[in-house]
């Protein structure tokens, strides 16, 4: 077994970790397995549990909108980038000829790999990793991989932008749409100044910053930010997202308690 995630890639041990504890509910928002065993090979999430009390529900339901966005995409290609411990090319029922690729530092996809291997997981279409940095070409390795620019795909990039500097987070923003034909998906997560600045947050900027992943960016209208890269976006808020699933707003993004402060949770179509 691969060294446990380390650093920035602790992160995504605490979403796994959320993943898991929802598989407790009667009437969870989605199954995931998986989640348990690969948080169980991490060595625990226990030195992130602030953070997940005071984000898990928000996680859970981030989680179910990037679900059904992707699903509803029903792209032949889909690439989530920053893939940490994502399950979704296990877990999900995805399309016949669905190929999907997963894009993240080496020594976490191989720690993964490794991790999935025991738990003998199996996935539901055709998955590639791809062991790359995202702030140098990854582009390239994902070409070499076997993406096609041609064909439309569907992008996640969930929890990722505002761990970047404003401009590596352009880059992506750039080659992204770059790579992207005609019909292509989007779906992103980000957060506005407001967010990083709210008092609650504090305790999780210090605790990141422990683990070189302090937040670096934000954006005030992401659909505007998306309609400049050649996207039509639409933001959904939590407290709409909450109400579908029969489910309390999260403390943390709830408008009665953090006014303007917001996650954004948006999906976009390609229109150039």
């Amino acid at each position: 077994m691969q060294r446990p995630p380390a650093g920035v890639a602790r992160t995504a041990v605490l979403i796994a970790a959320a993943r898991a504890d929802e598989q407790s509910r009667l009437r969870r928002l989605f199954d995931d397995p998986l989640a348990a065993g690969l948080v169980e090979a991490a060595g625990s999430a226990s030195d992130l549990n602030g953070v997940r009390n005071l984000a898990g529900e928000h996680f859970v339901l981030r989680t179910r909108y990037f679900d059904d966005q992707l699903l509803s995409s029903a792209r032949p290609q889909v690439v989530i980038m920053a893939a940490g411990l994502d399950t979704r090319a296990f877990r999900l029922q995805w399309p016949p000829g669905t190929t999907l690729f997963e894009l993240d530092l080496p020594e976490l996809i191989e720690f993964k790999e490794d991790a999935l291997h025991d738990l003998h997981a199996q996935p539901t279409c055709e998955r590639t990793v791809v062991p790359c940095d995202l702030r140098d070409d990854w582009a390239t390795a994902l070409i070499h991989a076997g993406f096609d620019p041609k064909r439309p795909t569907a992008w996640l990039l969930e929890g990722l932008f505002m761990f970047l500097p404003p401009d590596a987070g352009e880059q992506i923003m750039y080659w992204v749409s770059a790579l992207s034909a005609g019909g292509s998906t989007l779906a992103l997560e980000h957060v506005n100044r407001e967010f990083r600045e709210l008092p609650q947050m504090r305790a999780v900027h210090e605790r990141f910053g422990t683990m070189d992943a302090r937040w670096q960016s934000d954006v005030e209208d992401p659909v505007e930010w998306l309609d400049g890269y050649g996207w039509h976006a639409t933001v959904t808020h939590q407290v709409d997202l909450a109400a579908r699933h029969d489910r309390a707003v999260p403390a943390i993004i709830d408008p009665r308690k953090v006014g303007d402060a917001r996650i954004w949770l948006a999906s976009a179509v390609r229109t150039a």
